[in-house]
């Protein structure tokens, strides 16, 4: 995620035209439900997410939409398997649920809170059982709010699916954490003159009356959060890019023409910025790439899964930011919110090695000059924050973003960029369609470069100070007295 709020001249000077800095609010923490599939626990930043003794395998989703009510209903089947011996099970969703079946039989099911869907089966369910939830449900997802987020993006012309940490329980019941994840089937059913854009590979489009659905389908797993679907009137381009990934790209006619024409020719660098990626990281991780530009007032890009999606404010160093994220963040998902500079770190580091390949500054002039303009400011919280645990409120924090990425600069200047580009490689490669954690990658760059590291990190990541300027820190201008 990238949000269009400039943070001053710190960011300004760090990444010309970068955008971060959403607000998140701070978790309601009077009921802990949430433990996720990886066994973690209950993560600290948000404890109702995801939940109790289940493991989703796929979520195959039907809604249907209508823009003049503002009203979804949908059916969801969930395939699950038990973690442990189950009475009953929890899902996460805010729209009001009409009727529950699990296996085919009638289940009991209530609301314990107006986030949680508290589910009783007619016979208990053995740990290690994989079995089959189907959810029916409706209501108006713009009058519905969670953890201090309205995450319901539409208007009478167009809707978007977007947000982070939370947006699925706006549109699907599901085990809400990016731990747990899930491959996806996604059926849209919106008015025929409408276009929809989900995540993977369209598997059809079928038309009935004066309405439409469209069926996508995801077959590697994803995140809950990176699950969406756009529905509205838009200009579509597919193909294939040089290296052969298949792209899909979708702009908003309700855009001002020149606007559209401008999003449509900058989203068309898709492709080359896919393929370039995929030369520096290895391999890309789904079946299809792509994005939407939205006509929507969104003040942030998200990287849902193999298609981010842009306000009109759309630009290259934005994409690959998104881009990006495909490994980092969707392909390997944080094990905990905490892990969040995994994410927005490396996908800004990202950003600065493609600039410095077409033209741009030197990442280390970069990371350089940034370190001078800002050590001064011994106090600042863009030093303070612990980046190995920002707290909920400051996952999108300027340091998760910009001193994440300085953190990889000075890794480079480490270790080299021979080892670094070895790690970030082999890191994408086993962790694929996985969780990671912070320690992990710590631990992957000592074992690839073969030095210690444990001073290197706890200066960049923990110390709540500004690094000193030597060698051992990858940085060698001192800061100016």
């Amino acid at each position: 995620m990238r949000t269009r709020l400039f943070l001053g001249s710190l960011l300004l000077l760090l990444v010309p035209g970068l955008v971060t800095g959403a607000s998140v609010a701070v978790p309601d923490s009077s009921r802990t439900t949430g433990v996720q599939a990886s066994g973690l626990g209950p993560d600290p930043y948000w404890p109702k997410d995801g939940n109790a003794g289940t493991d989703a395998l796929h979520y195959s989703i039907n809604v249907s939409y209508d823009f003049a009510k503002k009203r979804l209903s949908g059916r969801t089947a969930a395939r699950m398997r038990a973690t442990r011996d189950l009475r009953g099970f929890s899902m996460d969703l805010l729209l009001k649920a009409t009727k529950v079946t699990v296996d085919g039989v009638p289940a009991r099911f209530r609301k314990s809170s107006t986030h949680e869907l508290r589910i009783t089966p007619a016979t208990p369910i053995a740990a290690g059982e994989v079995f089959r939830v189907v959810v029916s449900y409706a209501g108006r997802p713009s009058r519905l709010s969670y953890a201090g987020q309205r995450s319901w993006l539409a208007d009478r012309h167009e809707v978007v699916t977007m947000n982070q940490p939370h947006m699925a329980p706006w549109w699907f019941p599901s085990n809400d954490h990016p731990s747990d994840k899930a491959t996806y089937d996604i059926k849209v059913t919106a008015p025929r003159a409408k276009r929809v854009v989900s995540n993977g590979t369209m598997i059809s489009r079928k038309v009935k009356g004066a309405k439409a659905t469209t069926h996508w389908r995801m077959r590697d797993p994803m995140a809950t959060y990176l699950a969406f679907f756009a529905a509205g009137d838009f200009t579509i381009e597919k193909g294939r890019s040089a290296a052969g990934i298949r792209y899909y790209n979708a702009v908003s006619k309700r855009l001002p023409a020149a606007t559209r024409k401008m999003a449509l020719r900058k989203l068309r660098r898709t492709a080359s910025i896919t393929d370039w990626l995929q030369a520096r990281l290895g391999r890309y991780p789904f079946t299809s790439t792509g994005g939407l530009v939205t006509s929507l007032d969104v003040g942030f890009a998200l990287e849902n899964q193999t298609r981010p999606t842009y306000g009109a404010w759309i630009d290259r160093d934005l994409m690959v930011h998104e881009l990006a994220h495909q490994w980092f963040g969707d392909s390997v998902s944080v094990n905990r919110w905490r892990d969040i500079w995994l994410n927005e770190g490396l996908a800004t580091y990202m950003e600065l090695d493609h600039a410095e390949a077409h033209g741009g500054p030197s990442v280390n002039s970069w990371l350089h000059r940034g370190y001078v303009e800002t050590c001064g400011d011994v106090d600042a919280p863009f030093w303070r924050l612990d980046l190995t645990d920002p707290g909920a409120d400051n996952i999108f924090d300027a340091a998760v973003y910009h001193r994440g990425a300085m953190v990889i600069a000075a890794l480079r200047n480490r270790i080299g960029e021979s080892d670094l580009t070895r790690v970030l490689r082999t890191w994408v490669s086993a962790h694929h369609d996985s969780n990671a954690s912070v320690p992990q990658f710590e631990a992957l760059a000592e074992e690839i470069s073969g030095k210690s590291l444990k001073g290197f990190f706890d200066a960049w990541l923990r110390a709540g100070k500004v690094p000193a300027a030597t060698p051992a820190n990858g940085i060698t201008r001192s800061c100016p007295a």
